[in-house]
């Protein structure tokens, strides 16, 4: 395990000039750098908060409102919260209209009511990643029974709904870590299915997950849950071992293309997340080329966050720093270049890509 290499001095020294030059040097616009640097570094505030949803408007774009997940505990953070003001050592860089407590709850919305985020199977007991934040919050999400379990817990959506009407759902994410062995897996995504169409639902069903494994599993997915998409939970290509649970650690890098193209050819759409800061350049490129001709849907590339000091000991050498992950998501772009996928705003609230990608302005929509 790597240790700590930057100060918390050295952290809160950054100033918006010292962002403006990165994002001269890095070919890339200032708001981007902006929001990249608030995710790793975090927010000074007066709240003791390890993680919360935070909505924002950038000073600079107030246009276009974002939402993003970060801790609000950080005092040597550049960042400082007071008010609604988010400041960068004193200069005004966003202002904030919302924070929520990040808890793990049973469902909520994205994309305005058009996706669903689904934790069915109580995701606030799963442990064993050690960069994994979510046992510092609160939970709120009980392990469900199937069928009445998963028809009560859309009811409750429904009622949540911006306008009431589940139908507008084009994506569910099933995203829990307590499926712990394939079998459960398969049978919960079979008896969402049907719970989807009884509430009205057509939409894609998206799960996280690095148990689905087999070909028997993905043809009976193919056949009773599609449309769906398989997200791969591949987080990093090193260090596996040392830093994941078992049931994903077990899953060895080599074999991750081979089981993402068996999903493909089963007829499921196919992509992975993985979170960037924990492998060493090198291994981050070779890796996510490796991949490049298996999936058919833009990965989601995470900003890691170091919500605490033995967190801060599991970065890569140099991953304390800003550059690293402009490098990164320039080094991305070019690996993710023969695919023509591209990155979508609400699917990823720690991303490396905000209002440009590989030059190109993304299209306007929901944050």
């Amino acid at each position: 395990m790597h240790r700590p290499i930057s100060s918390d001095a050295a952290v809160g020294s950054e100033r918006l000039h010292n962002l403006e030059r990165a994002a001269l040097r890095h070919g890339v616009p200032v708001e981007d750098v902006v929001l990249i640097a608030v995710n790793l570094y975090g927010i000074s505030s007066d709240q003791d908060r390890h993680r919360a949803r935070v909505n924002l408007r950038l000073a600079r774009r107030p246009d276009v409102p974002w939402q993003i997940i970060v801790p609000l505990n950080r005092p040597a953070s550049p960042f400082r919260l007071q008010g609604d003001e988010l400041s960068l050592n004193g200069e005004v860089v966003a202002h904030v209209e919302r924070i929520d407590a990040d808890e793990a709850v049973g469902g909520y919305f994205r994309n305005d009511g058009r996706a669903a985020t689904l934790n069915p199977n109580a995701r606030s007991r799963c442990v064993g990643c050690g960069w994994c934040p979510n046992t510092l919050e609160a939970a709120a999400d009980p392990r469900l029974q199937e069928e009445q379990g998963l028809d009560d817990l859309l009811r409750a959506l429904g009622e949540q709904h911006p306008r009431h009407n589940l139908a507008e759902l084009t994506e569910v994410t099933v995203s829990t870590g307590c499926f712990e062995r394939e079998e459960a897996a398969v049978a919960h995504l079979t008896a969402l299915r049907p719970a989807l169409e009884r509430a009205g639902v057509e939409a894609r069903i998206g799960f996280l997950t690095s148990v689905l494994r087999s070909d028997e599993a993905l043809r009976t997915i193919a056949l009773e849950v599609s449309p769906f998409v398989l997200r791969l939970t591949v987080e990093h290509f090193t260090r596996r071992e040392a830093l994941m649970k078992s049931t994903k650690a077990d899953l060895r890098p080599q074999e991750i293309p081979d089981l993402l193209a068996r999903a493909g050819a089963a007829g499921l759409d196919t992509s992975y997340t993985y979170i960037v800061g924990l492998d060493p350049m090198e291994d981050l490129v070779r890796g996510v080329t490796a991949l490049t001709d298996v999936i058919n849907a833009f990965p989601n590339f995470q900003t890691f966050q170091a919500h605490t000091v033995l967190m801060q000991g599991m970065r890569t050498p140099g991953a304390e720093g800003l550059d690293y992950y402009l490098q990164a998501r320039t080094a991305i772009e070019r690996a993710m270049a023969s695919t023509g996928l591209r990155p979508v705003g609400w699917e990823c609230y720690r991303p490396l890509w905000y209002f440009t990608y590989a030059g190109e302005d993304l299209v306007d929509g929901p944050r």
